[in-house]
């Protein structure tokens, strides 16, 4: 589907964030494992991804894996670990080719496989200088371990308690260089940001679909962003 002529091209958010949620209600209602649902997330992910190029978004984060996600059954955590990998294999070089930027969002543990975090590293330094759009993969991540991080790296840098304000905090967020989202997308008709970029969301726009993400696509991504083009973003002060 192209770009609806509806959407005015000057005004595309560029950062677009989205928690990609309804994959296990998506396969119960089909009589599936959870699991199918979350292989069936793969071609919603790959179609707003190139969705969102052919927009002109500078920026996708897309939220695959939380800190809280690690109390699910062995099993689906298990399989989540394996799916992750298999998703970057299949869709890393054409990304590339498409010049997207692949980076990470999260806390690097020793609960995720070394193989897992090879290839993440791999898709990072292989797409390092890829300047069409930054695809930005928030995995093993939570918004208050981010923060909780960011204030460990102000304790040993040794920055004085003066010299402590967002800037600073901001400075030491997993990738500070990537600008604060302007549009954040929750499916599956659930109304919270589930510990999703708790910092960076202070003044984004939050549109909540009710459309399982299995089943989201690029149109929905269109629609979601031509609502976004319909609000005023004032920041905190009042129009003029």
């Amino acid at each position: 589907m192209p770009v609806p002529r509806s959407i005015l091209r000057d005004a595309i958010p560029a950062h677009v964030a989205i928690v990609m949620d309804g994959n296990g209600r998506w396969a119960a209602r089909r009589g599936l494992a959870r699991t199918e649902g979350h292989g069936a997330g793969e071609k919603a992910l790959v179609d707003v991804t190139y969705g969102a190029i052919a927009l002109g978004v500078k920026v996708l984060t897309v939220y695959a894996f939380s800190t809280e996600n690690w109390r699910r059954p062995i099993d689906e955590v298990r399989y989540l670990m394996n799916f992750n990998q298999g998703l970057l294999e299949r869709n890393r070089d054409d990304l590339h080719d498409q010049g997207v930027r692949i980076t990470f969002s999260g806390r690097e543990d020793r609960r995720i496989p070394r193989r897992v975090l090879r290839d993440m590293h791999d898709a990072e330094d292989l797409t390092l200088k890829n300047k069409v759009m930054t695809l930005n993969i928030a995995f093993n991540y939570g918004g208050r371990a981010e923060i909780v991080d960011a204030v460990r790296r102000l304790v040993k840098d040794m920055v004085p308690e003066t010299k402590i304000d967002e800037k600073a905090i901001r400075a030491r967020l997993y990738h500070p260089e990537l600008a604060d989202p302007d549009l954040v997308i929750r499916t599956s008709g659930e109304f919270r940001t589930s510990n999703f970029l708790l910092w960076e969301i202070a003044y984004s726009e939050l549109i909540f679909s009710d459309v399982l993400w299995p089943d989201f696509r690029r149109e929905d991504l269109f629609a979601a962003v031509k609502e976004y083009q319909r609000r005023e973003r004032r920041f905190g002060g009042v129009d003029t």
